[in-house]
């Protein structure tokens, strides 16, 4: 898959950065050592964290060495790694584990959970935030277009996979054995943003990363107007002139069992 586009993704900086300021406002306020950003990006979490806990040690994973490079410069008196959050082992328990929009792109939520859970010191709190958007005009179009006869052979079924997530009690029963608390809550957020080519813009940064990295730039340019005729029906121009894009997000706060 092509790699991550910090500048892209900050194109939206403050509306991806608002619901990880939210998942963190439900963190309880208690010392914290050692704290992992789960999928840190370009470091506009990480940030978040580092104001809140200015003496922990805080340290910033990804997968991706572009959206790492961009987090060095922000944030040079963090430590960044290059890891899968999949099979990522720390050195030490954890006090925090934070991932805000990262979960969604791992399968297997079942032991991913418990395994994390296990990663975090007695009292610890493991607080995630993953878009529960895959049946929202903007994904389910990506999905539909995909499938037409141009597009089938090109792309494949597999850039429609991404991870569906749990429910909101199915994640409550894989947490709630280890945990002392757990929070779940979910939010649908309506930015008002100037046009649906903006709606397209938001999502070439994530979602339609699948779905362009296998074809060529031609056809990634054709794909793109294909699903653009789409969204400027699904996202009709407002009185003022702008769109609403709702994008539904799910919220989990966890906190260990002393």
């Amino acid at each position: 898959m092509q790699e991550w586009n910090p500048e892209l993704y900050r194109q939206f900086e403050a509306e991806r950065t608002r619901p990880a300021q939210e998942l963190l406002a439900r963190v309880a306020r208690q010392p914290a050592q050692h704290i992992t950003d789960l999928g840190c990006g370009p470091a506009n979490s990480t940030e978040l964290l580092k104001q809140r806990y200015p003496h922990a040690a805080i340290t910033g994973i990804d997968n991706s060495g572009t959206m790492l490079e961009s987090a060095r410069t922000r944030l040079p008196g963090c430590q960044f790694e290059q890891a899968d959050i999949a099979t990522w082992q720390p050195a030490q328990a954890q006090d925090l584990l934070y991932a805000n929009a990262s979960l969604q792109w791992l399968d297997d939520h079942a032991r991913l959970l418990p395994r994390l859970m296990g990663l975090l010191a007695p009292g610890g709190s493991l607080a995630i935030q993953m878009p529960d958007n895959r049946e929202e005009p903007t994904h389910r179009l990506m999905r539909e277009v995909a499938a037409r006869d141009a597009w089938r052979e090109k792309i494949g079924p597999e850039a429609a996979g991404r991870v569906k997530i749990l429910s909101a009690g199915e994640y409550y029963d894989l947490l709630a054995p280890e945990a002392e608390s757990v929070d779940i809550w979910r939010t649908t957020y309506f930015h008002s943003l100037p046009s649906p080519a903006s709606v397209v813009e938001w999502v070439r940064a994530t979602g339609l990363r699948p779905f362009l990295a296998p074809l060529n730039k031609v056809d990634q340019e054709t794909f793109l107007q294909h699903y653009q005729s789409e969204i400027d029906l699904a996202y009709p121009t407002r009185r003022d002139g702008r769109v609403l894009l709702a994008f539904p997000r799910l919220f989990i706060v966890a906190r260990k069992k002393i």
